[in-house]
């Protein structure tokens, strides 16, 4: 992976480190990221970005956690194995924030079917 597929908006209040999270996750789930390939270690993901290597430490550990990335010693930090959990999280993760976007819609007075209608536009 070269590491400028990950573009950062240093102007957004979601911190350095969330937005590596979530873009390696998103390239996960679309598959543009597959199991066992090579993502660039934290120096160099640091050095591409232009930010600290400990924000990408702290992405990192976080996507360490949560399975999506596997660190070999003396080799190098891979794409985990069992990517299929990754993509299904992500997924409701999306349509739960979509959810959230229809409800404060409808307590606006906003009908279902006319969201429906202005998001078919």
């Amino acid at each position: 992976m070269k590491s400028p597929l990950i573009n950062l908006d240093y102007q957004s209040r979601t911190p350095i480190y969330e937005q590596i999270v979530s873009s390696i996750e998103k390239y996960v789930a679309l598959g543009i990221l597959k199991e066992r390939e090579q993502i660039p270690s934290i120096r160099e993901m640091a050095a591409s970005l232009g930010v600290n290597p400990n924000t990408v430490k702290k992405a990192y550990d976080i996507l360490e956690n949560k399975k999506v990335i596997t660190t070999v010693s003396t080799k190098g930090t891979f794409i985990s194995d069992d990517t299929k959990n990754t993509t299904k999280l992500k997924i409701d993760s999306e349509i739960m924030l979509i959810k959230e976007k229809i409800s404060e819609l409808m307590k606006m007075g906003i009908s279902m079917d006319e969201i429906i209608e202005r998001i078919k536009k």
